[in-house]
């Protein structure tokens, strides 16, 4: 009887493709192979010691270890929109339009899970982060998918993303009631200019529709580029939300720590459903990630700069190995088209081989979507030897295709 109770939310999810590389690597370790893992994006950093500091503090409070308030407590999101009016001019309410969150990951989730009616339609990018598409999926809604228009270099191509995303709204019946956008993107780095979201939310109000942007890795930019917020568009609060983490630009991933801010119509759904999930983070994390963005920011530059340090030595290492990898203009990734020697494989068995010949783990490009199975992504996670080792097993691998 047992055997024919069915649970449709979990079947419509499909298997993590990542899984099966993951298994190799792990079978790799356990005989005792050395593996390079540029597969995940986990910083490998400690986190800045006065965070730290003012964690342990906080915990040797009596005070600080009953239960804390779903929404984040008060000083935390007004760190928040500190933050906002600090790097961007942005005025936030920290009490209606911020929430603090466990992650931006889980935040999207629970966004979704609040606002999603059975049936409704969101529209994202292809390739994107694998929740950006899986949260519309187990909040019982549907998911169509555009091109994210980019070139070979990287460069995106605004014009044709919005003839995309038109002829998108002009097709889908019923009509897409939510945006997804994700800048710096992942798993692709591709980055817009702020005349993107200028574009986007006139048609949001054109159309009706709500923008879900996602900013994770904003402070993890290189060169000139400088991240925009679509909270620096007149209006956007009207149509958006926008979450950010502090996983990246703080070296937090394990903290859990994030935000999801703007409309205040979706950010009070979020609260809502976020009060019957959970009372909220460990006060003591919520205290040290208040200090964290109130405290000083050297110690942002100082993990931005090791990125671009870490990026600039990849690329040059793998192109002497003979793979040519476009150049990111931001996020911790290099978004890398597969070498000529191997296009005939696809992401996933050139994955595979790379692991199993050169004792080297990336991201196979289709665990993102169907339009990037030419690409595999490379975290920026491995110090200067660790890379040079890979560079040297990846030549020998390519000259034995």
């Amino acid at each position: 009887m047992f055997d024919e109770i069915r649970f449709s939310k979990i079947e419509r999810l499909p298997n993590y493709v990542f899984a099966e590389v993951n298994a190799i690597k792990m079978a790799a370790r356990r005989a005792g192979e050395d593996i390079i893992d540029f597969s995940m994006g986990n910083p490998d950093g400690r986190t800045p010691q006065h965070i730290i500091d003012k964690l342990c503090e906080s915990a040797q409070k009596d005070k600080t270890h009953g239960y804390s308030v779903s929404q984040g407590i008060y000083k935390l999101r007004l760190a928040c929109a500190n933050w906002y009016k600090r790097k961007y001019g942005v005025i936030l309410d920290p009490e209606s339009e911020i929430v603090a969150v466990m992650g931006s990951k889980e935040g999207f989730v629970h966004l979704t899970s609040a606002i999603v009616n059975p049936g409704d339609v969101a529209v994202v990018p292809d390739p994107a982060y694998p929740i950006h598409t899986q949260a519309f999926i187990i909040a019982g809604g549907n998911v169509v998918k555009i091109p994210l228009a980019y070139d070979e270099n990287l460069n995106f191509n605004e014009n044709k993303f919005f003839i995309d995303l038109q002829k998108t709204f002009d097709e889908s019946i019923p009509r897409p009631k939510y945006v997804v956008v994700n800048f710096p993107h992942n798993p692709t780095t591709v980055v817009v200019q702020k005349s993107f979201y200028e574009r986007l939310v006139a048609m949001a109000r054109q159309e009706r529709f709500y923008i879900i942007s996602d900013i994770a890795y904003a402070e993890i930019a290189f060169d000139d580029y400088k991240t925009p917020s679509i909270f620096e568009i007149q209006g956007a609060k009207d149509v958006a939300v926008e979450a950010y983490t502090l996983s990246k630009s703080y070296n937090m991933a394990g903290w859990r720590v994030g935000f999801v801010s703007g409309n205040k119509k979706l950010v009070a759904a979020l609260k809502k459903i976020k009060s019957w999930f959970d009372y909220g983070m460990f006060t003591p994390i919520q205290v040290a990630a208040t200090i964290a963005l109130d405290g000083p920011q050297e110690c942002v530059e100082q993990i931005r700069a090791s990125y671009e340090k870490r990026r600039n030595f990849l690329i040059d290492a793998f192109a002497d190995a003979g793979w040519q990898i476009a150049k990111p203009s931001a996020s911790m990734f290099a978004w890398a088209k597969l070498p000529p020697a191997a296009a005939h494989l696809r992401s996933m068995e050139f994955s595979k081989q790379l692991l199993t010949k050169a004792r080297v783990a990336v991201s196979p490009g289709v665990g993102f979507g169907a339009a990037g199975d030419d690409y595999v992504r490379i975290a920026f996670i491995e110090n200067e030897n660790r890379t040079r080792q890979a560079a040297r097993n990846i030549k020998k691998y390519l000259k034995e295709i």
